[in-house]
């Protein structure tokens, strides 16, 4: 029996046109390679096709995800990672049958080998695509993975000699590391579980008798591991090596950043080492690179400040402030802006301390002041690099205030954060660093006042009736409760049995009319400035959050923590 050809498979099966098969035959003819790879590569078919049509040619089973429920990880003691890495196959039990899932047919020497290993003579083989291969690849090692407390145990009793520090510069990927020394597999460990978790960041805190690690999830800490104290230095060194800080300073706080990779997540770690009186404690500020960057909508922001928000971030002049304490999503919401607006027609430059999302077709510069690269002298120089839209990653001073608003003035449209509580104080502050109020009033266009909160968890959310107090503490009336429920989390282990799984964020949006920018030029007092604007229509936070208590979002305690005074 002949084989067909794989080409004349996908012109039947997946409207592959003839021109195109001819074009990708003379690249082959050219360049060599596989017919199949070069159709992809063209974006002529997708790989799932390619994958259906080896599976009429060879006569094996497509299967578009694998199983992935009750995944049985005992060959994993047997075959190292980098094998099925590297040859893109899997080996799955569903039901009682056993199975290879393979992403190229043709590799039939490591296939008999897995085979071999195993004693999986009889196995099926089944087509998969190279991405969910890879994916369960690393669930199923992940899984088999003793956790961070199993190798905890392990050490207790242990004398901090045997623990010897070995410099292994980190480049693979963390679920490949297999080696045994306790302390390197503690700290792959507690980076892996972090991520898992969804920390954004891992507190490593000495006290006089203990040792305690903590995770921040959706912004709130909670303690996850107690190693025992006497493998305190050695941990601490670990970090240190990996950050590549000087192990023998333990007097100085010191700064570093590690690059690893977790499965399909590239994680850029910021490491912060300060001296205590029990030891350096040890802050790890976890940012997933691989994440996408969140679009405007995706924010929480309500409809009509929505619409009105997008029409102001394409402004050609003035000054956007968003405002809020830190960890409150500034940056987020800032660069959600700045990629809803980025084209190829526009300049966009940005200086930041630090750069936390690399973004495509916009500069970005990262302050340094050992080098006195601050704020202000970074957009002094941006401003000669004939930008349209300036971001500023704070203003800090009196002088970067005041270049943000003369860049303004002259035809740039300028995005910046400052740390005050709510909209109007933003501009109360302004003038308490020293810039003049006629300046504030005819630079700022709008001011965005926000905060997080956490989202009930979708799996264990149920209905309850809060008291009476409760509803009241954020401004809910009892007429608006009738005809509503409202919803908390009960706890389940998808939300680590927080009851809350992700953010949002709830808004107060102050667009400048000329109402409030004569008012401005009156007074700096941030009352009757948030008077005028509430007058005005405005919604304050506090009002947008008990709106996303009422539509079932979040709590009225994340509503009443996150808004009290």
């Amino acid at each position: 029996m002949t084989h067909r050809l794989i080409g004349e498979i996908l012109t039947e099966i997946s409207g592959l046109t003839v021109e195109a098969l001819t074009e990708a035959l003379k690249v082959q003819e050219e360049k060599a390679g596989r017919i199949g790879e070069i159709l992809i590569d063209r974006k002529a078919v997708s790989e799932a096709d390619v994958l259906k049509g080896l599976g009429i040619q060879f006569g094996l089973p497509f299967w578009p995800s694998l199983p992935t429920e009750g995944l049985k990880t005992d060959f994993t003691q047997q075959v190292p990672i980098q094998f099925l890495k590297k040859y893109k196959m899997i080996p799955l039990v569903k039901g009682e049958e056993a199975f290879v899932a393979v992403n190229d047919p043709l590799t039939f020497q490591p296939l008999d080998d897995l085979r071999l290993c195993l004693g999986w003579n009889g196995a099926q083989t089944v087509l998969a695509p190279h991405l969910t291969i890879i994916s369960a690849i690393n669930t199923a090692y992940d899984m088999a993975r003793d956790s961070a407390e199993e190798v905890i145990e392990g050490m207790h009793g242990e004398e901090d000699s045997d623990l010897i520090m070995s410099e292994i510069e980190e480049t693979g990927d963390l679920l490949d590391e297999t080696s045994d020394a306790p302390i390197i597999r503690l700290v792959n460990l507690m980076l892996s579980q972090a991520v898992k978790a969804r920390a954004s960041d891992i507190h490593i805190e000495p006290y006089q008798n203990k040792l305690k690690i903590r995770y921040r999830v959706d912004g709130i800490l909670y303690d996850k591991l107690s190693p025992p104290k006497h493998i305190q230095s050695t941990l601490v060194s670990r970090v240190k090596i990996m950050a590549k800080l000087n192990i023998a300073e333990k007097r100085l706080p010191q700064d570093g950043r590690i690059d690893i990779k977790i499965a399909d997540k590239n994680v850029d770690i910021r490491v912060s080492t300060i001296p205590t009186a029990f030891g350096e404690r040890v802050v790890l500020r976890l940012l997933d690179k691989s994440s996408v960057l969140l679009k405007l909508s995706d924010l929480g922001m309500p409809e009509n400040n929505l619409k009105v928000f997008d029409k102001l971030i394409r402004n050609p002049h003035g000054i956007i402030l968003v405002t809020g304490p830190t960890g409150s999503g500034k940056t987020t919401t800032l660069y959600g802006a700045l990629s809803s607006i980025n084209t190829s027609q526009i300049n966009i430059i940005t200086v930041e301390d630090p750069i936390e999302y690399q973004m495509d077709g916009i500069a970005q510069i990262q302050v340094n002041p050992k080098i006195d690269l601050t704020f202000a002298k970074g957009l002094r120089s941006i401003v000669r690099q004939d930008p349209d839209v300036i971001l500023v990653g704070e203003i800090r001073d009196m002088e970067t205030a005041e270049i943000a608003i003369q860049s303004a003035l002259t035809g740039h449209l300028v995005f910046s954060t400052l740390h005050t509580n709510d909209s109007a104080s933003a501009v109360t502050r302004l003038i308490d660093m020293g810039t003049e109020a006629f300046l504030v009033s005819s630079s700022v266009i709008a001011i965005l006042a926000q905060r997080l909160v956490r989202v009930i968890c979708n799996d264990c959310k149920e209905a309850y009736t809060p008291d009476r107090e409760s509803f009241q503490s954020i401004g809910i009336s009892p007429e608006a409760l009738e005809g509503k429920k409202l919803y908390k989390g009960r706890g389940c282990p998808s939300c680590l049995n927080t009851g809350y799984m992700g953010r949002k964020g709830i808004f107060e949006f102050m667009v400048m009319d000329d109402e409030l920018k004569n008012l401005i030029l009156k007074t700096s007092d941030a009352n009757a400035i948030k008077r005028e604007a509430v007058k005005k229509g405005m919604i304050t936070i506090r009002q947008d959050g008990a709106q996303k208590v009422l539509d079932g979002i979040t709590t009225i305690e994340e509503v009443f923590r996150v808004t009290q005074e």
